[in-house]
């Protein structure tokens, strides 16, 4: 059976982050880029080091996952619907469309 994967936008991201919805934010790219520019708050866990973190993140919570474009967060969205995380989301364009459309001030790569 194939699992639908939930993506979010950056818009409906936006709002509940406005309305201080408890979200997780996890973002899956490498050091190198999350120095240049990350969300406030973010989690940051490689996807190459995923599967040695999983136990540690909030099985209770909403997780949004996001990446540079958005293909490295699909996959680490599948990876954590595989193993129980429902309430995973791959945040859409990755943090280069929230860039884009939601914080122009943030850099961009």
């Amino acid at each position: 059976m194939q699992t639908q994967i939930l993506e979010i936008s950056p818009q409906e991201l936006k709002q509940k982050l406005d309305t201080d919805e408890s979200v997780f934010l996890l973002d899956v790219r490498e050091q190198t880029e999350y120095d240049i520019v990350h969300l406030e708050d973010a989690q940051l866990i490689p996807l190459n080091t995923l599967p040695h973190h999983v136990e540690s993140l909030p099985a209770d919570q909403e997780i949004v996952v996001y990446c540079h474009h958005g293909t490295r967060s699909l996959y680490a969205t599948a990876y954590l619907h595989q193993n129980g995380f429902h309430d995973a989301k791959n945040l859409t364009g990755g943090i280069d469309q929230w860039a884009a459309e939601i914080d122009p001030t943030l850099r961009r790569y």
